[in-house]
């Protein structure tokens, strides 16, 4: 079968190859999922740059890139049961330390890596769920109920932040998020109550405001590091910051006191290693708000297999309106 793959570290187009490899046959308690979409996240792209501390080297001789994706079931190993035949599914942690990912024209996994997408739901939108959709669903129901909170969601036009967006509004929240200008219709189009400019000076000035100083019940930060002192300063008494993402700042100083006098609980999110209870909570939660027509995973753009090494770089630059998603 096809599969797109790299052996070393380094520049898409200069490591990432076509390769034909031989189609998985499923083992004991796995399904072979013939693919038609792979999602490429931004931690695929660095993953195969090898910016990771302390990996010199890929983990396996070859290894077929990505965790996202979403496909039909063509075949079951032993003890799955085989009306599980025919259904469209969608994929996490399909790459997630294993060597062969979506970016193939197959994959096997475990059954319950392959959950059924609800009648109507494209298999785009399921390619898009595992990384983003996971995320966007733990950070903002990782806490429980939302129903009159009021969350605040930085990056609201990011791929994580557009689904915070629409998940949060659907549970009930009051949301406020952040963007470029030229991204504030998109997200309020998304949910969101109020969009302000990420960059605006009185930007803590401008949420407290619209909490009428309270605060924000809980954050869903993209930024850690950079946004930890506006944190501080907007986050209520008690309140919660659900971080999944620090890259301008990977070793931040914190304001521990203010941090410490209103208690604010810091959750890293890592979607990756969610224990099995709270990732089935965010699987449930994508699946009721994507049957209830709540959820709409944005696409920026859809490229074939072959053009692997575009999406990786393409992932990877500023102001995408969505998932960038490969057509096996």
């Amino acid at each position: 079968m096809r599969a797109i793959g790299y052996s070393e570290f380094g520049i898409a187009g200069d490591v990432l190859a076509l390769h034909d490899v031989a189609m998985p046959e499923p083992a004991a308690g796995e399904v072979r999922v013939k693919l038609v979409f792979s999602g490429v996240n931004p931690s695929d792209a660095k993953a195969r740059g090898g910016t990771r501390p302390g990996v010199l080297k890929p983990p396996f001789d070859l290894v077929v890139p990505h965790s996202d994706g979403a496909g039909v079931i063509d075949a079951v190993g032993a003890g799955v049961d085989p009306a599980r035949i025919g259904a469209r599914v969608w994929i996490w942690n399909g790459q997630w330390q294993r060597a062969f990912g979506t970016a193939a024209e197959a994959i096997c996994v475990p059954s319950e890596q392959a959950v059924a997408l609800p009648e109507g739901a494209s298999l785009e939108a399921g390619a898009t769920l595992g990384i983003p959709g996971l995320t966007a669903a733990h950070t903002v129901f990782g806490g429980g109920d939302i129903a009159g909170q009021t969350l605040f969601i930085s990056g609201g036009a990011g791929a994580v932040g557009h689904n915070a967006v629409q998940l949060a509004k659907w549970g009930g929240a009051r949301v406020i998020a952040t963007a470029s200008p030229n991204a504030f219709e998109r997200v309020t189009d998304a949910g969101a109550d109020h969009v302000l400019e990420y960059r605006a000076p009185d930007l803590a000035a401008q949420i407290l405001s619209l909490t009428d100083g309270k605060g924000v019940d809980r954050a869903v930060e993209v930024e850690f590091g950079a946004n930890a002192p506006l944190l501080a300063e907007v986050v209520c008494a008690n309140g919660t910051i659900a971080a999944y993402g620090s890259q301008l700042d990977m070793a931040p100083t914190l304001p521990f006191g203010p941090f410490l006098f209103k208690a604010i609980t810091i959750d890293i999110v890592l979607v990756y290693i969610l224990d099995p209870a709270p990732r089935v909570a965010a699987i449930e939660k994508l699946l009721a708000a994507l049957s209830q027509g709540a959820l709409t995973p944005e696409i920026h753009e859809i490229m074939p297999l072959e053009d692997a090494a575009l999406a990786h770089e393409r992932v990877m630059t500023s102001g995408r309106s969505g998932a960038v998603l490969l057509k096996i």
